[in-house]
């Protein structure tokens, strides 16, 4: 009975033919990565917005942020008529949780009236229109 391997030609087709399949499959899984990012992003988004402005109809027109107030605590926490914080308030909390940017790994909230990007923070609140924007550049004017 004679045992047979194979060659090392054999061998070599089969790597390159591996190595080729490899070639063609990661950059699908790197593109699905930044697509998932991309729909959790817009999905984020989408609930705060909303919620700022059912804030907003809590608060007779005021949006969160303004006057000085911490945007954050006041969507975390529970608010009386006029917006501030307050243990059992009426209103609120209207996020469990502030949401991660994916793109810049933060959940940290910059306020201002200026505009979004240099991706310091996962986002940016323009207190005068109310509008929540990521803080990267990519991403800025979603």
């Amino acid at each position: 009975m004679e045992i047979r391997g194979f060659t090392l030609i054999e061998t070599l087709i089969v790597i390159m033919m591996i190595a080729i399949l490899a070639a063609m499959v990661i950059p699908k899984l790197s593109n699905a990565s930044a697509e998932a990012r991309e729909s959790a992003l817009a999905k984020d988004l989408s609930m705060i917005r909303s919620q700022i402005g059912i804030y907003k109809i809590h608060h007779g027109g005021t949006l969160p942020g303004q006057g000085g107030a911490d945007i954050v605590a006041q969507m975390l926490g529970t608010t009386d008529r006029q917006g501030n914080v307050v243990a059992g308030g009426t209103y609120g909390p209207y996020l469990p949780i502030f949401p991660t940017n994916p793109f810049t790994d933060t959940d940290t909230v910059e306020s201002g009236n200026g505009s979004p990007g240099g991706g310091q923070t996962g986002w940016y609140y323009n207190t005068q229109t109310g509008l929540l924007s990521p803080d990267d550049d990519a991403h800025k004017d979603m």
